[in-house]
């Protein structure tokens, strides 16, 4: 995998900002946990400093994929840029290992797509099989609340019937009668809602972007 520019992480949280999210007075922040795709990028990383912000318990995962071991690749690179981000950021780093899946998933399925003369999509692909897929489904095992990426998209929250009526307020966040809605990131130059298409609901459940409510331009002032 030939290695993307990196733009040097200063994460700036010093300074008094507004972040634009609501809070929901029967949501306990505190007690969410969430499993952060932490590739080491400057995406991933506002994603997890944000969310540390916020309130909830990060723990960052670096996802192993499969490269061709006949093109010089920078996956150790990419685990060290994650491994200072965790440290940077004070929260705990797991590396998860995907390798065979996504040879399976993505590279198999992208050859196959040309041998059929057909354009594929790799990053939908590893979006439904590897990112909320198997990193979900392990994150969900291991007891995590959510899964967050770095993707330029937002989510909205919607309920079939009035908040007013829950007779438990705690179970709000989690409710069967909420739709949750995929929509544009804020910056549309930089919007991925595209590629995440194929997400169901019980999926967008259990998922944040925190990034896309942000331009490049604001975000750039947070990370």
């Amino acid at each position: 995998m030939p290695r993307k520019n990196k733009q040097s992480l200063k994460f700036s949280f010093g300074r008094k900002r507004k972040i634009p999210f609501s809070f929901d007075p029967h949501f306990n922040y505190s007690q969410k946990t969430v499993a952060v795709g932490l590739s080491g990028g400057v995406d991933s990383s506002v994603a997890a400093a944000l969310l540390k912000k916020q309130g909830y318990r990060v723990t960052g995962v670096h996802i192993k994929i499969w490269s061709d071991p006949e093109i010089p690749c920078t996956l150790r690179d990419d685990r060290y840029d994650a491994m200072r981000v965790a440290t940077k950021l004070g929260i705990p780093l797991r590396t998860w290992d995907f390798t065979k899946e996504y040879k399976k998933a993505v590279v198999n399925y992208m050859i196959d797509e040309y041998k059929n003369y057909r354009t594929p999509n790799p990053d939908v692909m590893c979006n439904r099989h590897i990112k909320f897929g198997l990193f979900l489904k392990k994150a969900i095992k291991y007891g995590f609340d959510y899964i967050a990426t770095g993707h330029h998209a937002r989510l909205r929250r919607e309920f079939l019937i009035p908040k007013s009526k829950f007779l438990n307020k705690s179970k709000i966040s989690n409710s069967k009668f909420q739709i949750i809605k995929l929509l544009k990131g804020k910056d549309t130059n930089k919007d991925q809602s595209y590629f995440l298409w194929i997400l169901d609901q019980n999926q967008l459940r259990h998922t944040l972007f925190p990034i896309g409510v942000y331009t490049k331009k604001a975000r750039a002032e947070i990370g």
